[in-house]
């Protein structure tokens, strides 16, 4: 179990509502269910600007973007899990995310992650949050992204 922040007054607006009204339990639901993810025995739950997840989900990788798909959604601060993890036998590793920052790009988030010339790996932070991602260069300060570890192949 853990809780992750996020800024609440940036991300994808879901529904009709105002910006400082939290996304209804359907919206958010939804958002996650469109992505895919291996998610379908996740519930949510919303208390206040707090997204609580609730099940359990495939693999770590699963696990990763479910918090940042509901998290980086207009009006959600922070990311409870309460998931398991069916390949760890349930317990989930601690996640790496990076809070964008302006002025920032895929390169230097690499770079600063990754090591001093290891910016070309910016491909590996963009692979890892699809298909939140669409695009590489279209991310936005305040967004969360996932950082995946390097293979060290």
């Amino acid at each position: 179990m853990g809780i992750f922040d996020f800024v609440k007054s940036v991300g994808q607006k879901l529904g009709i509502g105002g910006e400082d009204e939290a996304p209804k339990v359907e919206e958010l639901k939804k958002e996650l269910d469109k992505h895919n993810l291996g998610t379908d025995k996740v519930e949510i739950e919303v208390v206040g600007d707090k997204a609580i997840l609730k099940g359990s989900v495939a693999d770590q990788t699963a696990f990763e973007k479910a918090v940042i798909a509901v998290g980086n959604t207009l009006g959600v601060s922070k990311v409870e899990t309460r998931l398991t993890v069916d390949e760890t036998g349930g317990t989930e590793k601690e996640p790496v995310f990076y809070t964008v920052k302006k002025g920032d790009n895929l390169w230097k988030i690499a770079e600063a992650h990754y090591g001093k010339g290891k910016g070309a790996r910016h491909t590996v932070i963009f692979e890892a949050n699809k298909p939140m991602l669409t695009h590489p260069d279209k991310i936005y300060p305040g967004q969360v992204l996932r950082i995946p570890e390097l293979d060290q192949a």
